[in-house]
């Protein structure tokens, strides 16, 4: 007895399909020769998505499980070099660290006992060098009260350097120092046309030199920033210095470093950030155009010269405003001024008459409100000798006087 399966294939149908096998295999070996013969011409045309490399050997052969063939190697190279690093490669040697030496005596203060002492670290850059000699720029804070001054350069050499001359009222400083060991200077570039939100690069010393040549990066976050500034700590204002603001990171010992651009041009010198737990961001340099008649005029004089007038004075906003009618006779239109305290002997303000108690208003017609005004007009607008009208009142009547300028010593 027989037995068949109904999903067996007929006698006709066997014959049908190996007519297709013999085709079939002969095309799939024909397609991967042919893939295999195209593979290195994909690789090097980089139409594929992988790094494929077949190792040759000393023939030139390409060298497979399938023996020696003819074929091409691509290797694939990195370059992690960037605009940044090149930027900080050159200008590293030129920012240096500014070490404040201090004497100190000894309990006893025996006669040639005295010693110096490390009172503080912060940055300077080397910005010229001429006939063997390297100036340097740094913020005053940062030399302020040295009996000596070193400069770390950027191999940690130690060179020991003088002080030109230094400003108040900008932050900067000017020391000079041997060329012999110096090997680059910085390129000024200029502040006048910076954009916010381009890039900005920092470079000092942050918590001493320990951390010496730190770089980091940021943006321009603001132009013209106006930054009060207390000297003597009354809590009043004395000055307001107008700064670029950066988010570049600045740290205690990064003050009077570099802040450069991408170009790797010196556009300010890192001289502050607000130090406050919820404060994170802002930092603060004095533009390099402003920095530029300062530095010239303290490398060329030692001071910066500046008109003086000899008078104390403080701002209305200081005095309360029942003593404006009871004390100085002001009238109701007076909305604002400078009282004066005090009058230097012969000084300028004195020779023109003014005296303790007089409310200044006006200087050449450009009202003034508190000592800021004062400062900044005379500073950026007039030199010793030139002449000012000041309207000023006394006893409630309003007068004026001219006064020749002097220079402040």
């Amino acid at each position: 007895m027989g037995y068949y399966d109904d999903h067996s294939p007929s006698s006709q149908q066997k014959r049908n399909r190996r007519r297709w096998v013999m085709p079939t295999l002969v095309g799939g070996i024909l397609g991967a020769v042919l893939v295999l013969l195209a593979l290195p011409a994909l690789v090097q045309t980089e139409l594929l998505p992988y790094d494929m490399t077949i190792p040759e050997d000393e023939s030139g052969l390409v060298q497979d499980d399938q023996g020696l063939t003819g074929g091409t190697t691509k290797n694939v190279e990195l370059d992690v070099t960037t605009q940044i690093t090149k930027v900080v490669d050159e200008v590293t040697p030129s920012v240096v660290g500014v070490v404040n030496l201090q004497t100190q005596e000894n309990f006893w203060r025996q006669q040639n006992s005295d010693s110096s002492r490390q009172a503080g670290v912060g940055s300077g850059v080397i910005y010229k060098k001429e006939e063997g000699t390297a100036y340097v720029v740094t913020n005053n804070h940062v030399i302020e009260g040295a009996s000596e001054i070193e400069v770390v350069l950027a191999d940690e050499t130690r060179v020991k350097a003088e002080l030109v001359g230094s400003d108040l009222f900008t932050d900067l400083a000017v020391l000079k120092m041997s060329a012999d060991q110096v090997e680059k200077v910085v390129e000024l570039g200029t502040s006048e046309n910076l954009k916010v939100g381009e890039p900005a690069i920092a470079i000092g010393n942050p918590l001493g030199l320990s951390f010496a040549g730190s770089v980091t990066q940021g943006i321009i976050s603001g132009k013209e920033r106006a930054i009060p500034q207390d000297f003597n700590g009354d809590g009043l204002d004395d000055w307001q210095a107008e700064v670029i603001q950066t988010d570049a990171a600045i740290n205690p010992g990064n003050s009077g470093g570099a802040l450069i651009n991408i170009d790797g041009q010196l556009i300010g010198i890192n001289s502050m950030k607000i130090a406050q737990s919820a404060v994170e961001g802002i930092g603060f340099a004095i533009p390099i155009d402003s920095a530029k008649p300062i530095i010239d005029e303290l490398e060329q004089y030692g001071q910066v010269d500046r008109p003086y007038i000899g008078i104390e004075a403080y701002g209305l906003n200081e005095v309360p405003t029942s003593e404006w009618s009871n004390t100085l006779n002001l009238p109701n239109e007076v909305e604002g001024g400078l009282y004066i305290r005090s009058v230097r002997q012969m000084s300028p303000a004195a020779k023109a008459g003014l005296k303790p108690l007089d409310v200044i208003t006006a200087l050449d017609g450009e009202p003034v409100e508190d000592i800021i005004d004062l400062r900044k007009y005379l500073y950026n607008e007039k030199d010793a000798g030139d002449q000012l009208e000041m309207t000023y009142y006394r006893d409630g009547k309003k007068q004026t006087t001219t006064i020749t300028l002097g220079s402040q010593e």
